[in-house]
């Protein structure tokens, strides 16, 4: 499904091109308490369009049925089943590994409790005897337990990680994830986990095995860990700019790290998307030209927003393959406000 390291394009639109997207929730379908930008009416089109949806997320603390209402609160239909989580993708690879009803110490909140239990295995607390150990995100976790657990992996007892997030967002502000106790247990045992949550492949094989999937699409606005997750798994991806990527975290993305398509949100699922002509190091399409001049990145022409982005994108990359890193965004780089899909003409000079 991959090309190599610039933008596709897709003569259909992208909801008839694939049969099932694998959207990332913060950033994508809300932010916060809120539904994103176009989400909910997105989303809806793209179901009548015959793509299925499944919602995917790095937190094991929430159950699928708690994830699904929340979705369902915003305007935007799912189910429990609609739900993949990294615990559900950790428990898979405990029970791959470990024969039925194995025993498996489960330092982490309540939603990894179900799946190991869906999965034949036996969920016990630290100090008992265990055939592995599992870690997610518990903000009840006790210290003793931490230092029990460390030693234990020390020792040599099996660890999955359900994802290594070194931050997620709180109501007073960024908080340290579960990858901030994985970097603690890490260093003191020497050892490395095996990780469920993107960017590593459980997470994305376990959506693709339970939606039955054949062209996937992984939709997500973080080039670490969903569009570098969606590369590590052979499938195609969109960015969509609702979240956290910006110009300067686009135009130095490595290879590993770069979408198959760029859409200012979820509306793009909607379209057909044309990839830029590149020649050279410079990069055309929708009427925009980008280039690097002297290590400066400068975009001209007038065309639609999300085309901006795609050029800018294109013509960065053309140039850090060929000649290195972009040095600065010049001010005719400036990017313009999205424009919702509403195919907006702006210029720049």
């Amino acid at each position: 499904m991959l090309t190599g390291h610039q933008l596709k394009g897709s003569a259909q639109v992208l909801a008839a091109a694939h049969d099932v997207a694998m959207l990332d929730l913060d950033g994508v379908v809300y932010i916060g308490g809120s539904a994103v930008r176009r989400a909910p009416e997105s989303l809806a089109a793209a179901r009548e369009a015959g793509l299925r949806l499944a919602f995917i997320t790095n937190n094991a603390a929430r159950p699928p049925a708690k994830v699904a209402e929340n979705i369902r609160n915003l305007g935007i239909e799912a189910t429990a089943e609609d739900v993949v989580t990294s615990a559900q993708a950790a428990a898979r690879v405990l029970a791959e590994r470990l024969a039925p009803g194995a025993k498996v110490v489960n330092l982490g909140a309540a939603g990894l409790r179900e799946p190991l239990e869906a999965a034949g295995l036996v969920p016990v607390a630290v100090d008992e005897d265990a055939d592995a150990i599992v870690t997610g995100y518990n903000p009840e976790l006790l210290w003793k337990d931490i230092l029990r657990a460390a030693v234990r992996i020390k020792d040599g007892l099996f660890w999955v990680a359900s994802n290594t997030d070194m931050t997620f967002p709180a109501a007073y502000g960024i908080a340290p994830g579960h990858g901030v106790l994985v970097d603690t247990l890490r260093r003191f045992s020497g050892v490395e986990p095996v990780v469920a949550g993107k960017p590593s492949r459980p997470l994305l094989d376990e959506t693709i095995r339970r939606t039955g999937a054949d062209h996937p699409l992984m939709v997500g606005d973080r080039l670490d860990t969903d569009i570098e997750g969606g590369r590590n798994a052979g499938i195609d991806t969109l960015l969509v700019l609702t979240g956290v990527t910006g110009l300067e975290d686009l135009v130095a993305a490595e290879p590993h790290r770069r979408p198959s398509y760029i859409s200012a949100d979820l509306g793009g699922l909607l379209e057909a998307h044309s990839a830029p002509e590149i020649d050279g190091t410079v990069a055309r399409l929708g009427g925009w030209t980008a280039e690097v001049r002297d290590g400066e990145l400068r975009v001209t022409g007038e065309g639609s927003t999300d085309d901006w982005w795609r050029v800018a994108a294109a013509g960065a990359w053309s140039h850090r393959d060929a000649k290195g890193a972009v040095a600065t965004i010049g001010a005719q780089a400036v990017p313009p406000r999205p424009d919702a899909g509403d195919g907006t003409v702006v210029s720049a000079s």
